[in-house]
């Protein structure tokens, strides 16, 4: 059976899901199989319960349901698994009331595997439907999207431009499914090729268990042997030696002209808990932030939800004027929007009531809100340049004509024009009560300056973004 389901759903998939299923015992009428995990064994029972029935079904016509059980239930109560530790996989008695939920659209959360159990290039599991065939591409995230799927066709050994790829984005704008398609992507163009994925949370606890089983130097030859190492979520990497040892493998690698890939949720130079050389090291790489999605690109990724919905829910109906509802409101980012819908296939599948607009706007009404643009106040700005410049709130108000307090001065003034609708005279009374003409001169010399030097200019764009936070 585990042969079948290599070759029916592939190596990825088979060794992410399957790989550590174990066979317990038949009757003729049900299979009982083992998992190590709680969450393994939801997700083998979401995801792939008609394909486990259908597959025992032609080695044994008789059979109507398979049983998944905990391992450590299995060993203390093989005759009988209590109900809270087993989850019966049943035959659909009826298409629309057994069908089940969309599959939401965030990677599940990953199982920890025994580090000892793992070969030498194990890593996170992969989700299979993170690919880029299923990628929802558009303006926010395009040149996040090429790039990855350069690194991912590039054969082993051969330099990219993208090295190390750094992909930054708030939650839910498809850093997880990028990372997940590139690994997909380069197994299956180059089998050959040695491609790790890992969490920033599945590395650390790899190198504390090599700690423990003093096998540090075996986790150090087994990382750095390999062509392509994706790491996700670099924000959560803790500690002063997992950070070095994190620091070493990635000049290691790099140095050795192999592919790094690395996504976290900010700018890494935003990233302060890091350590400054793994922060300067990805500085010297390509990082490309994914935006949030605009009303296109919410529309293509309802759009396409949807069709998958269709596919898995056949006769299943909710009105156009609905979906685009749906990807005018629900406006923060793509799991959201995946969430609402699954709402909406959820409200269709289990009340026998048609979806309407009028349903929809109860259903979502908390994922639905009008995001009004940050009022933003001189006070926010004084306060920000400030804490960027190192001076006080009390100097950018003084009659202090230092070159350091001059030009944060400036600054905050020009900020305080371009973010604001205060008029000149009113800025100038804000900064110590100075006259119109001092403001509009600061606005004009920041300009100059910011026209002349992209650094400044970069450094100004920085202090915008604290504010709207």
């Amino acid at each position: 059976m585990k042969q079948r389901l290599r070759t029916e759903l592939g190596e990825d998939v088979f060794q992410s899901w399957f790989a550590r299923v174990e066979f317990v015992a038949t009757d003729g009428l049900s299979v009982e199989l083992s998992v190590p995990t709680r969450f393994l064994k939801s997700w083998i029972v979401s995801h792939y319960q008609d394909k486990l029935i259908a597959l025992w079904q032609t080695e044994i016509a008789s059979i109507r349901r398979v049983e998944i059980a905990m391992r450590s239930a299995v060993r203390l109560r093989p005759q009988a698994v209590p109900a809270a530790e087993e989850r019966a996989v049943e035959a659909p008695a009826a298409p629309r009331a057994a069908a089940p939920a969309v599959a939401p659209a965030a990677a599940a959360p990953q199982p920890l595997r025994p580090v000892e159990a793992e070969s030498a290039h194990g890593g996170s599991p992969v989700d299979p439907r993170f690919t880029f065939e299923t990628f929802c591409e558009g303006a926010a995230n395009r040149v996040a999207f090429a790039a990855a799927k350069a690194v991912a066709e590039t054969p082993a050994g051969r330099a990219t431009p993208y090295n190390p790829l750094y992909i930054h984005a708030g939650v839910g704008r498809g850093k997880t499914h990028l990372l997940h398609a590139v690994t997909q992507a380069a197994r299956r163009i180059d089998p050959a090729r040695r491609v790790v994925y890992l969490t920033a949370e599945h590395f650390m606890v790899r190198f504390v268990a090599a700690l423990k089983t003093q096998s540090t130097l075996a986790f150090k030859e087994g990382l750095r042997d390999i062509d392509l190492l994706l790491i996700d979520d670099l924000q959560f990497l803790q500690g002063k030696s997992v950070q070095q040892e994190f620091c070493h493998t990635l000049n290691a690698l790099i140095d050795g002209a192999r592919q790094v890939v690395v996504a976290a949720d900010r700018p890494a130079a935003e990233l302060e808990t890091l350590d400054e050389r793994v922060r300067s090291r990805l500085r010297g790489g390509v990082a490309f932030e994914i935006a949030t999605p605009d009303l296109e690109l919410r529309q293509h990724i309802v759009l396409g939800r949807y069709e998958a919905a269709l596919r898995q829910h056949p006769g299943l109906d909710i009105p156009p004027m609905v979906l685009d509802y749906v990807a005018r409101t629900v406006v923060s980012n793509g799991r959201d929007l995946e969430g609402a819908l699954n709402r909406l296939v959820a409200q269709w599948q289990y009340t026998d009531q048609p979806v309407t607009l009028a349903s929809a706007e109860i259903s979502l009404r908390d994922l639905v809100g009008v995001r009004e643009a940050k009022r933003v106040r001189i006070e926010d700005i004084q306060k920000a340049v400030s804490r960027h410049y190192n001076v006080s709130k009390a100097d950018l108000l003084s009659s202090r004509r230092t070159r350091t307090i001059v030009r944060p001065r400036q600054i905050a003034m020009y900020l305080s024009k371009m973010l604001t609708p205060r008029s000149l005279p009113e800025i100038g009374r804000r900064f110590g009560g100075r006259d119109h003409t001092t403001v509009l001169h600061a606005v004009r010399k920041v300009e100059e300056l910011m026209a002349a030097d992209a650094t400044l200019a970069d450094e100004i764009e920085l202090i915008k973004r604290l504010i709207d936070e």
